[in-house]
């Protein structure tokens, strides 16, 4: 932690790497923290569902001045009136402990399920914090490469500016060619200011992340290579998101909740059986045991059984029923969209591998276009703007071959995220691509 907090504060000639990002984030993200939050208060719930199966203890005491009208007879059989003043206390102590009850069965049962579902989502909000980091990361790693080449094709437009003003000068040259030229440079110049309002932009979105300024980062290797495919393909993934995805694995314990809300409803039908014990202790209790101590112990068993309640028993527990079918059909949303999501990252994956191997070629002969057109000029086969276009060409190609290559990793977090198993390992895995 604290070598991700030292690279975030070095200086611009320093660079913060993917997984002290990462680090960084699991401190500062906002979202993140909101999600432990979440999870905390989550935890609790079993808690809290227990509770209703243990015994319950309650004390009480009271201590009051009182003063009473007290009309009686005297031995000459007149009613004459008094107004005694003393004091009252009260101890009380009672025990009860459930020994049948649907309704706190229920409840615990629910508890259970509920920190279950707080804990699968806390699992998704991890994942949804790699998938932020990653997309975020490669964005800004993206602008600069974008900043760098619209910085090189403006460099080259300003060179070949020179030679055309040159040649003309010597009156080898024509106007139209100074022109293009300057036509060319005037566009890559706003191109570059462009970039780098993007690249700003981009890394404000990643420290909005990382919890602080990001003044660099870490660059592709140039060995970049595509990963192989799991074992059994698309099938085998759709499998195993089914079995362990946070989102599916969430809304099966929401399931289960909703199944003892079901059942915590019914139980308003049902007798209740306890164990209750009390210890009382009083003093001048009333105005007729004045100046009396009293001691009361009690133990024994209390059945409540309920008769009628205006219908509230039915209704909620249609309510519960109701509630109970939504999130059965939520379960069946949800996994159509995880299997859409995890088809979709999977063909691109396997088309980002595709596009990179092209992009790669197109490269390669942007540039071999490019001296063959140098060469043709100064034959006079080729023109100026053949050269302008060549280099356009090859600047179109760089720009997307580095787009491909972020966009194929952001696709394998996503793919991984969609099958349920994305984790810290692969956030390394990823950086291992970065230097």
């Amino acid at each position: 932690m604290l070598a991700a907090g030292a690279l975030l504060h070095a200086s611009s000639a320093s660079a913060i790497s993917l997984t002290a990002a990462y680090e960084a984030a699991l401190q500062n993200d906002p979202i993140f923290q909101s999600a432990l939050q979440d999870k905390a208060a989550g935890l609790e719930y079993k808690t809290i569902g227990r509770s209703t199966l243990l015994p319950q203890v309650s004390a009480s005491y009271a201590n009051s001045r009182n003063r009473a009208d007290v009309t009686e007879p005297n031995i000459l059989g007149n009613f004459v009136t008094s107004h005694p003043v003393y004091h009252s206390t009260g101890t009380n102590l009672s025990l009860r402990q459930a020994l049948f009850s649907m309704d706190a069965w229920a409840r615990y049962k629910q508890g259970i399920a509920q920190t279950q579902y707080s804990e699968a989502q806390f699992v998704l909000h991890g994942q949804e914090l790699i998938l932020r980091l990653v997309g975020a990361y490669t964005d800004a790693l993206f602008t600069e490469d974008h900043l760098r080449l619209a910085i090189a094709q403006r460099d080259t437009y300003l060179e070949q500016k020179k030679v055309n003003d040159q040649l003309f000068a010597k009156g080898e040259g024509t106007k139209t060619d100074m022109l293009e030229t300057q036509a060319r440079l005037d566009l890559a110049e706003a191109q570059v200011l462009e970039a780098q309002d993007n690249r700003e932009t981009a890394r404000a979105q990643l420290a909005t992340v990382v919890g602080s300024d990001v003044t660099g980062l870490d660059e592709l290797k140039p060995d970049f290579r595509v990963l192989p495919l799991p074992e059994g393909g698309f099938d085998e993934l759709k499998k195993t998101a089914l079995a362990v995805n946070p989102d599916l694995v969430s809304q099966t314990y929401a399931i289960a909740a909703a199944k003892e809300e079901v059942n915590k409803s019914r139980a308003g039908h049902t007798p209740r059986v306890d164990f209750v014990a009390g210890y009382s202790r009083s003093n001048s209790e009333t105005i007729t045991t004045r100046q009396q101590d009293s001691v009361n112990r009690t133990i024994g068993i209390q059945i409540n059984i309920p008769i009628y309640q205006g219908g509230y028993v039915s209704a909620v527990s249609r309510q519960a029923v109701a509630a109970l079918e939504k999130s059965k059909d939520d379960l069946q949303a949800r996994t159509d969209k995880v299997t859409v999501e995890l088809r979709k990252q999977y063909a691109a994956v396997v088309s980002g591998a595709s596009r990179i191997a092209a992009l790669e070629k197109a490269v390669v002969s942007g540039k071999l276009l490019l001296q063959a057109t140098e060469q043709s000029i100064k034959g006079g086969v080729r023109i100026n703007l053949d050269l302008l276009n060549a280099q356009q060409q090859l600047y179109v190609s760089q720009r997307d071959l580095s787009q491909a290559k972020y966009t194929y990793l952001l696709s394998l977090a996503r793919l991984r995220a969609a099958a349920g198993t994305l984790g810290p390992d692969d956030v390394r895995d990823i950086g291992r691509y970065f230097q």
